[in-house]
């Protein structure tokens, strides 16, 4: 009997419009978009912004469902994690997809009528661990119990660094069927020509990328240290750092210009899965000084400087020795762009691919 490779055609893939996630999906669905792959994208967390939805618009087969449903790690998000999961029920049926990428946990349990591939990009579990040292307050019981469920219900589980694997197998259990596949990028820079300050983006508010850090040292690095990125989460007060010099929320094409300028990248993150922003400043060959936790050096190793996430005055120090030394900024900056060539996305779409087929040919062998 001949059996015929089925092939994902239609996907219904979820994302949060907060922080990497949407760019991860945007940049996925591009490339699967190239490939013939349409892509139904559902978002939660908050509405799109103008920038989010004009990324969107540019690609052809790409369809945006927009909501501001509590994402599973915001407070008291249990009353929206299972209104959306209603509505992505009934977008299932609606779009009738052949396959469910899920970028969230605790939708996995739902009941799908296709295999689901899961992807690990963060956990508020591995993340107080990693930041606060300590295991999470029993607040966060329901929150495990969900996730867990989630996990186990997957057909696949992916994440973008084995550090980040190896913590989730080491909270929720062992998985059946996991694998690794890095996080890619599509930017291209044109020459990029230096200036002398220093750059860090990202959630400014969220405790794992230590940005509290780099404000205690601002009177004793020689360069100014600029930050861009979200200052407040939901109603929450808005985090400030005096030293630092703030742009704010930047468009993505200001993002990209500014690495461009920036000739040292830091980010001295505490909790990081992958560190979609550290990929961006290397393709902007940036020099790299990153927090010296195991997913950063498992991607960055010998192609950036690391860092003690506790010691204000060694960063002062490495960052002060990199800009009296140009000559070694211009080598890591080569050795970060070098790296930065590894994790392309069209590479990463091409192993998404792969499991997505594994998926869906796994599932029809077993049903024959």
């Amino acid at each position: 009997m001949m059996l015929f490779m089925k092939k994902p055609n239609k996907i219904l893939m979820t994302a949060d419009t907060i922080g990497g996630v949407w760019t991860y999906a945007i940049d996925l669905a591009d490339c699967l978009s190239k490939k013939g792959i349409r892509v139904h994208l559902a978002t939660m967390g908050a509405f799109a912004d103008e920038d989010q939805v004009e990324q969107a618009k540019k690609i052809k087969n790409l369809k945006l469902y927009q909501s501001n449903y509590k994402l599973e790690w915001m407070d008291n998000p249990w009353h929206d994690v299972d209104a959306a999961g209603h509505w992505l029920l009934e977008l299932q049926e609606n779009i009738k997809p052949n396959l469910i990428h899920l970028n969230n946990y605790c939708h996995g349990h739902l009941p799908w009528k296709a295999p689901v591939l899961m992807v690990c990009h963060s956990c508020v579990l591995s993340w107080w661990q990693a930041v606060k040292n300590e295991d999470a307050p029993p607040y966060f019981q329901e929150y495990q119990q969900r996730v867990q469920a989630g996990l186990q219900a997957a057909d696949l589980v992916i994440a973008p660094t084995q550090a980040m694997l190896n913590s989730i197998c080491h909270i929720y259990g062992d998985l059946s069927l996991k694998k690794t596949i890095p996080n890619g990028s599509s930017i291209q820079h044109q020459d990029p020509k230096k200036e002398d300050f220093i750059f860090c983006m990202g959630r400014i508010w969220d405790e794992a990328k230590n940005i509290s850090l780099l404000n205690k040292i601002t009177h004793l690095v020689k360069w100014p240290i600029l930050t861009a990125g979200d200052q407040q989460l939901e109603n929450k007060a808005s985090t400030s750092f005096t030293g630092l010099e703030s742009l704010g929320r930047l468009s993505s094409a200001l993002a990209i210009k500014t690495l461009e300028k920036a000739a040292i990248y830091v980010l001295p993150a505490k909790y990081e899965p992958f560190g979609l922003s550290v990929l961006e400043a290397a393709q902007a060959s940036c020099v790299l000084v990153l927090g010296d936790i195991p997913s950063l050096k498992e991607n960055w190793q010998d192609a950036a400087f690391f860092v003690d996430t506790d010691d204000a005055l060694a960063l002062a120090m490495l960052l002060n020795m990199l800009i009296e030394d140009p000559e070694l900024r211009e080598i890591y900056s080569k050795k970060a762009y070098e790296r930065a060539q590894e994790f392309k996305s069209s590479q990463t779409a091409h192993h998404y691919q792969m499991a997505y087929h594994q998926l869906l040919n796994e599932t029809t062998s077993t049903s024959i």
